[in-house]
């Protein structure tokens, strides 16, 4: 495989985070499986040690260092220590930059060095019973009064619904005339009105807490406000790329350790009297795969390098996101295969790999959806061929 650029100082984050996660996040998570949610200490104990929120500023408690490649170590990391359940970059790099990057100065004062030390856990909460990919079939809405709004509507599928402290809700807020016009509002913990529902049972990513919200004339705040009122639509879509590329580095990484898994297996593992390895078949599966992964972290790695340089478009996150989900899906769809019987057995991770993998093709925007997005702009009047693109 090609070197990758991470930094000496970059190289040094891994081990230590390795390590954390070896100490701190590897021994609790049979427990936290079998809770079905992981213990807010998680997030605590890596606030304190500087791994849950690298780049706000030394103000809010960071490093101040945006460099995304750190998000992709904690990313591959998480995933090769298989505690990939526990949904740190959900709260870190997916929801955390909401507020940098649309909120005001007092918001960020309130929440940043709260969210850093992981006191206040985050979500973000867009999916509703009937719309999911297809925001402008959101049903919740808010109505303006003097001081404040009034939040009415649910939400499903929330990661992190259960522990969150702080959740971004998309609303309507003028339904009527433009299903478009939508505002992001800061609920918090507490809030009259504002209601949990189950801890939904999943096939697999048994320990991350995905729930059922309620918002029942929740007052909020003007001042919970996320950016401006109408604006919200406008938000979700700008930070559509970088959630795709978040989940990108970690479908890649599950697919490379569903691959080493399985090499590890099928080289011990004997049939007819020689290792599994030895028969062509296996040789072949494993090459392609090996061939199809390398290509694909290539893309990923290229794309980190242009979202760093402000360059990283939907087109290529969607490319990515598609690529890498369906890879991660496939390689561990091989991993079972190979391993016969065993894979069936949750014993063994590469079950685990397997019933976690298929959630990946569907969030953050369906293969289907990402396959739309590619079609739009490479069918599109503006579509540049390929040898007349300046390179």
């Amino acid at each position: 495989m090609l070197p990758r650029d991470f930094t000496e100082e970059q190289q040094m984050f891994r081990e230590a985070y390795r390590k954390f996660l070896s100490a701190e996040i590897v021994p609790q998570m049979e427990q936290w499986r079998e809770a079905g949610i992981v213990d807010r200490s998680a997030f605590q104990k890596a606030g304190e040690q500087g791994f849950l929120m690298v780049w706000p500023d030394e103000e809010y408690g960071g490093t101040g260092d945006s460099d995304f490649r750190f998000e992709q170590v904690i990313i591959e990391e998480t995933a090769y220590a298989r505690v990939g359940d526990w949904y740190n970059t959900l709260h870190s790099r997916l929801v955390g930059p909401y507020l940098t990057r649309f909120g005001n100065k007092e918001q960020c004062d309130r929440f940043l060095p709260r969210c850093v030390s992981g006191e206040c856990v985050l979500a973000i909460a867009m999916t509703e019973p009937d719309a999911g990919s297809d925001l402008a079939g959101m049903r919740s809405n808010a109505v303006e009064k003097d001081d404040h709004w009034v939040l009415n509507g649910s939400k499903t599928f929330i990661s992190n619904g259960i522990n969150a402290d702080l959740v971004i809700v998309a609303a309507k807020t003028d339904p009527d005339n433009n299903p478009h016009h939508m505002t992001l509002f800061l609920v918090e913990r507490g809030m009259e009105g504002f209601e949990r529902g189950r801890n939904l049972k999943k096939m697999g990513l048994k320990a991350q807490d995905t729930a059922e919200l309620f918002f029942n004339d929740v007052k909020v705040p003007k001042a919970n406000v996320l950016g401006e009122p109408g604006k919200g639509f406008i938000y979700l879509m700008q930070g559509l790329a970088e959630e795709r590329l978040l989940g990108a580095c970690g479908y890649i990484a599950c697919a490379q350790l569903s691959w080493d898994l399985t090499a590890d297996y099928v080289k011990e593992r004997k049939a007819f009297g020689k290792p599994i390895a030895a028969f062509q078949n296996t040789q072949f599966k494993l090459a392609e795969a090996r061939t199809e992964l390398d290509f694909a972290q290539t893309y990923v790695d290229q794309c980190v390098r242009a979202f760093n340089a402000g360059e990283l478009t939907a087109v290529d996150a969607a490319k990515a996101k598609l690529v890498t989900s369906e890879l991660q899906v496939k390689i561990a769809d091989l991993g079972v295969q190979l391993h016969g019987g065993a894979g069936y057995m949750d014993e063994y991770p590469i079950s685990r790999q397997y019933t976690d993998a298929k959630i990946s093709t569907i969030y953050a925007g369906s293969s289907e959806v990402m396959k739309i997005i590619i079609s739009r702009d490479c069918l599109g009047d503006n579509y540049t061929p390929f040898n007349t693109r300046n390179f």
